[in-house]
């Protein structure tokens, strides 16, 4: 799930990507009779096809009508609703993975990582660096840590 995670944060799309990553890891693990880059290949497609589908068919369906439901107090209070839970999704997601990245599975502390995460956050706080413009400096740092240990 990291992996996937990282992938999706290098490209615009992450939910999309991550997706197209499952489908693909899920079918390469069992490819049937298939080939498994094949079967992973077809994976991520009827994976990217399942994901895509229905999210065009609701706007395309339902964009001559949106005006007129926007006055539907109902229908706002429970898209606010839904609002309100993927909030918590995102925020849940968030620590998981920053709780996975800082502690990893071998029980010490990432200590790179946990100065990598202060860096960002008193940039983004303290001198209002946006989120993206930091991703390829951080990227690079990691890139240059994981290479100067292994070698």
């Amino acid at each position: 799930m990291l992996d996937g995670l990282g992938l999706a944060e290098t490209t615009p799309g992450p939910l999309i990507m991550v997706l197209q990553f499952v489908g693909f890891l899920g079918a390469w693990s069992h490819p049937g009779n298939l080939p498994p880059l094949l079967s992973a290949t077809l994976g991520a497609l009827v994976t990217t096809w399942t994901t895509f589908v229905p999210c065009f068919l609701w706007v395309f369906l339902g964009a001559p009508y949106i005006e007129k439901l926007r006055d539907v107090k109902l229908l706002t209070a429970a898209l606010s609703t839904v609002t309100a839970a993927v909030v918590g999704v995102i925020l849940n997601l968030a620590v998981w993975f920053g709780l996975h990245v800082i502690f990893p599975a071998n029980g010490g502390v990432d200590w790179f990582a946990l100065v990598l995460c202060v860096a960002a956050f008193v940039a983004m706080l303290r001198y209002k660096i946006g989120h993206h413009p930091g991703h390829p400096r951080e990227r690079v740092a990691r890139l240059i840590y994981k290479l100067a240990i292994t070698h």
